[in-house]
């Protein structure tokens, strides 16, 4: 496999790049499409089954099931809109190391069967990135920042995101946290913490960004990433600027 050279843009697509060609989000086709697109990532969301398999799926629920308290047989019932089954973390891996310009922005989701499920969790997930051999395509975030932490317990190198918006850049450094990957609410509300956050080499990310109005203001502030629902919309302005 030839080293990633990942692309060079703000785009992260938000579950893939899912709304242009109407298929399912968090499926094998959105994030086929955000390859295809040349985002420079893919962002995720990731639950471990009762059975101990690591899916991909936003919500706590799928197919009317607590996630976390089902077997994968129980809930790929359900399929997706675009009828693929529901996906595992081992299909996107095995997708996003067959290519070089696109990262996978892994949201580990919050447990609601405590704190040693969340950390089994996170365990289970980071060895199967390193199974795979698969940390340099690989960004971790979380709103739980306990989760946050115990990844990089698990791997003091993992370029770790916090999504909750709720810690200055100085306790993200402290904390060897890489990077505020907040709502572009909070930069708008706290617009210091851009400024502290480039001096101490923090990453930059805003989500879920999908208004022109709320891109320009980002990127008039020189925001590293920008996670969207329309990396479309979000290419043509980069572009436009460009000119």
């Amino acid at each position: 496999m030839t080293k990633p050279s990942f692309h060079k843009n703000k785009v992260i697509a938000h579950r893939g790049a899912w709304k242009g060609i109407n298929t399912s989000q968090n499926s094998i086709a959105s994030l086929k499409q955000a390859i295809a697109l040349g985002c420079y990532g893919s962002e995720l969301d990731l639950h471990m089954t009762s059975d101990s398999i690591l899916i991909v799926n936003h919500d706590i629920t799928w197919g009317g099931l607590n996630v976390q308290k089902s077997t994968l047989a129980e809930l790929r019932k359900t399929p997706l809109s675009n009828g693929e089954p529901l996906p595992l973390l081992e299909d996107m891996l095995k997708i996003i190391k067959n290519q070089t310009g696109t990262k996978l922005i892994l949201e580990i989701k919050s447990s609601d069967r405590g704190r040693e499920w969340a950390n089994a969790t996170v365990k289970k997930i980071v060895n199967a990135i390193r199974d795979y051999k698969a940390q340099e395509w690989i960004s971790y975030i979380a709103f739980d920042y306990e989760i946050c932490k115990e990844v990089l317990r698990l791997n003091p190198s993992a370029d770790v995101q916090y999504l909750m918006g709720n810690k200055a850049p100085d306790q993200l450094k402290k904390d060897g946290i890489k990077g505020a990957d907040y709502h572009y609410s909070v930069y708008q509300s706290k617009p210091e913490w851009i400024q502290q956050a480039k001096q101490l080499g923090i990453i930059l990310n805003a989500w879920t960004v999908d208004k022109l109005e709320e891109m320009q203001w980002l990127l008039n502030r020189d925001i590293d990433m920008i996670t969207t629902d329309e990396p479309e919309m979000l290419f043509k302005e980069l572009e436009r600027r460009k000119k």
